[in-house]
């Protein structure tokens, strides 16, 4: 296993990339070994829990916060919230709906959904998109953060998102919608029970902290 001098995991959301590139610039150096990796829920919990990364980002939903909660304390784990807010959905704008002011579920029965790959029998409470039990018709898994927003421009397809992109261009070939639902995304951030987080930690959980304020609620 790979030590790095700062290393983090995530889920596919972008919130946690801005605040890690602060995070490593203002510490500078000649020479250093830092890490920020994309992975799904249950690598997430695994990089934290066996130390690989100091601390794991993540998105739970009130409809899946008691269960993933579940997972994280018996690995471990524990969750911080930092920010609440509404899902949303992403279209490309050839989107028939692109001009929407609100959508719902129902209305996009007919388009291919795409999310992100979870592995094979991750519990419905793992996966990074509000509403994921909902049946689908059409459905196409990616692993990757770019193959997603290109499939969903490739097939006028869409996803469920936090819309948050915290300064970073890539998915800015989207546009985001309202999702009519009450289902709110808890966003924040996992740290083991048995370690206290480094000067670097604290340094992205502020960062992260004050950016997802800001993004959440504009």
């Amino acid at each position: 296993m790979t030590s790095y001098d700062f290393s983090i995991s995530g889920q596919h959301y972008l919130f946690d990339v801005q605040s890690f590139a602060h995070t490593i610039l203002a510490a500078g150096g000649d020479a250093y070994s830092y890490a920020l990796l994309d992975r799904t829920t249950q690598g997430v919990i695994d990089d934290v829990a066996s130390g690989a990364s100091e601390l794991g980002v993540i998105m739970q939903t009130s409809a899946t916060e008691d269960a993933l909660n579940a997972a994280l304390a018996e690995a471990g784990l524990a969750f911080h919230e930092l920010a609440v807010s509404a899902p949303l959905v992403a279209l490309p704008a050839s989107h028939p709906f692109v001009n929407a002011k609100s959508l719902t579920l129902e209305q996009l029965a007919d388009y291919p959904y795409v999310y992100f790959d979870q592995g094979e029998d991750a519990p419905i409470a793992f996966f990074e998109e509000a509403l994921s039990e909902v049946p689908r018709a059409k459905k196409v898994a990616c692993t990757d953060r770019a193959s997603l927003t290109e499939l969903i421009m490739a097939i006028n397809g869409y996803t469920v998102t936090s819309g948050i992109l915290v300064g970073i261009t890539d998915g800015s070939a989207l546009t985001t919608i309202p999702l009519e639902t009450d289902i709110k995304l808890h966003l924040g951030y996992v740290t083991a029970d048995n370690r206290e987080l480094s000067v670097m930690g604290e340094r992205f959980v502020s960062h992260l902290a004050r950016s997802l304020d800001y993004y959440a609620n504009k």
